[in-house]
């Protein structure tokens, strides 16, 4: 990949908040990690984050209700395993992120750093939401990965976002009290209505940032849908001490 394109690509990301980056990853480094991910899901090594635990519409009730036990999140990638390490701090995610920033950047072990899945029947639909408004940091400036390890459309649950939606200021209202967008407010349906989901294929990249409005519907397939998701911020954008955001220690890339 060229300085060039991925100058475009940190342009395209700063206007419309997301940008996909096709093929970032090869079939061979897809398929050890895809490989992986079904047996960290087979083992259910904790921590592990369930669907029933955030109760989001479709949902089962509880972790005693049909589907219960279904997994939503492989909290701390990070920690599992090598491979998920190297691609967590691989060179051109580094390189990426460092163009971006303009500074040495630093992978949140905090936030994201899972192995997000999207089960039939009771992988839950996620609302429209910023992901900022569960961090604390000095700013709001930070760029999650979510690596594809298999296709992703809108029947299996992949990603929506609204573009632009990051350089826009809300009153708090705009949101309910769980903070996610409501879409019952005219001015908020009318801004959903421009949402795009990107169809993606086992190795794209989408690099979004933390204030770009993004959801995802549910799985209506057969198949689990298995991405990898890591966030990163700049050196100077420290976490808030005594903060979610700072209760992991980050790793320098």
């Amino acid at each position: 990949m060229s300085e060039q394109s991925k100058k475009e690509q940190v342009d395209t990301l700063r206007k419309r908040g997301y940008v996909v980056v096709k093929g970032l990853v090869s079939p061979e480094r897809c398929a050890a990690l895809k490989a992986l991910a079904l047996k960290e899901l087979d083992e259910a090594k904790p921590p592990i984050e369930y669907e029933a635990d955030l109760r989001y519409p479709g949902a089962p009730e509880s972790r005693q209700a049909p589907g219960g036990h279904t997994v939503r999140r492989l909290l701390d990638a990070y920690a599992r395993h090598a491979l998920l390490r190297e691609w967590a701090t691989a060179v051109e995610v580094r390189g990426w992120m460092e163009l971006y920033f303009g500074e040495t950047p630093h992978l949140s072990r905090a936030h994201h750093n899972c192995i997000m899945t999207k089960h039939p029947a009771y992988g839950s639909l996620t609302g429209w939401h910023r992901d900022a408004r569960y961090w604390s940091f000095e700013r709001d400036d930070l760029v999650s990965s979510w690596l594809a390890l298999g296709p992703e459309f809108v029947d299996n649950g992949a990603l929506w976002f609204v573009p632009g939606s990051h350089n826009l200021a809300f009153t708090s209202d705009r949101f309910d009290a769980a903070k996610f967008f409501r879409s019952d407010i005219p001015e908020n349906s009318a801004l959903i209505a421009t949402a795009v989901s990107p169809e993606l294929e086992a190795g794209d990249v989408v690099f979004f940032h933390c204030n770009t409005l993004h959801s995802a519907s549910r799985n209506v397939t057969d198949e689990v849908k298995y991405s990898l998701v890591f966030t990163y911020h700049g050196a100077s954008n420290v976490p808030l001490p005594g903060s979610r955001s700072a209760s992991k220690p980050e790793v320098v890339l």
